[in-house]
């Protein structure tokens, strides 16, 4: 006998009312032989359930009966604190309903499980944001948040790259996303499905106007394609560069995982003085040029010759900035050794 299992019994009569003996075996997937016998053990332990016989009658709890959550197990117990995290829940306007219904799941626990569930709240925090930024501002998520539930039409006015930046749109919102720390609205518009940044929408006014969903839509699914898409679409092409030991060691924290993987894979070996070079993807000249000035000597490009120029461009005026007419031919590299400068004119 499986004390889940009577759980799940009591739990299905709870939350659906009368259930006849066959339907509780096909939703557990036992025997109708194994549903009596659990029936007849929920009886025998105290609990009402009685039956209702005659066509259209079934097994159902007395009126008015509800159980405590005593079945939960110690990882159950765990997991309910992973479930309404206060920041998000705060970001979407429910954080006191979310703090209630953690009060109640916990008065609902038996004690040893309810320290248990205290003890895992007092040792996990999320911090949704990236390092070096400071949490968006969303005032217009609320109204959003009410949009998608009751499915019904956002008129905003919304901020964008290029012009015209200032844009009115009429959105279905279909759901939102929090992604490091940023909320996206994903919402029908016309004929396509589009994807905007709450931060980014300085005006939002929730209409009359109601929608339906497509039925075949899956949230998730269509962030996950969304992600591979823009990904694809990020990288219009290469460039070929040389790294110094140091430039390697410091890839992680100044570029992307993508160039970090590409350097991994496409390196060639280190000449005498610890240089490899390797093919990394790029987004534009511009970007590039800002991406790897970061990484300062330890890097040079080899090629496209148009990146090469704008760092070498780039590089020309921080010199005058700074009061000299060239660049320095040698620096020390940080590891007690020295290596010539790579940006050379």
């Amino acid at each position: 006998m499986s004390a889940g299992r009577l759980l799940s019994v009591l739990l299905l009569l709870q939350s659906r009312g009368r259930m006849s003996a066959q339907g509780l075996a096909d939703e557990l997937g036992v025997s109708l032989r194994t549903a009596y016998r659990d029936l007849a053990r929920l009886q025998a332990a105290g609990v009402p359930v009685y039956a209702e016989p005659g066509r259209g009658g079934g097994y159902q709890l007395v009126d008015g009966y509800h159980t405590r959550l005593t079945g939960m197990s110690e990882g159950e117990a765990r997991a309910l604190f992973f479930a309404g995290l206060p920041g998000p829940a705060a970001d979407l306007g429910l954080a006191a309903e979310v703090a209630a219904a953690r009060l109640k799941l916990l008065a609902a626990l038996p004690t040893g499980l309810r320290d248990e569930a205290a003890r895992t709240a007092a040792v996990f925090h999320l911090d949704a944001p990236g390092w070096y930024r400071e949490p968006e501002q969303t005032p217009y998520l609320p109204p959003l948040v009410d949009a998608v539930l009751t499915r019904r039409a956002v008129d905003v006015r919304y901020r964008r790259w290029r012009a015209p930046q200032e844009v009115r749109r009429r959105l279905r919102p279909y759901g939102l996303v929090l992604k490091s720390g940023v909320w996206y609205v994903v919402a029908g518009v016309k004929q396509r499905i589009a994807t905007y940044r709450v931060t980014q929408i300085l005006d939002a006014a929730v209409c009359d106007e109601r929608f339906d969903r497509p039925q075949d839509f899956d949230l998730a699914a269509h962030w996950s394609s969304y992600l591979d898409d823009f990904h694809a679409r990020r990288h219009t092409g290469t460039a070929t560069i040389r790294l110094s030991r140091r430039g390697r060691r410091r890839l992680p924290d100044n570029v992307p995982p993508e160039v970090v993987r590409a350097v991994e894979s496409t390196a060639t070996a280190a000449d005498d003085e610890g240089w490899v070079e390797a093919v990394i993807p790029i987004e534009s000249t511009e970007h590039a040029c800002g991406e790897l000035l970061r990484l300062g000597v330890d890097v040079e490009v080899v090629a496209p010759a148009e990146l090469r120029q704008a760092m070498a461009a780039v590089v020309g005026v921080l010199a005058r900035a700074y009061g000299s007419d060239r660049a320095v031919q040698e620096i020390g590299s940080g590891d007690g050794t020295s290596v010539p400068c790579p940006l050379r004119s």
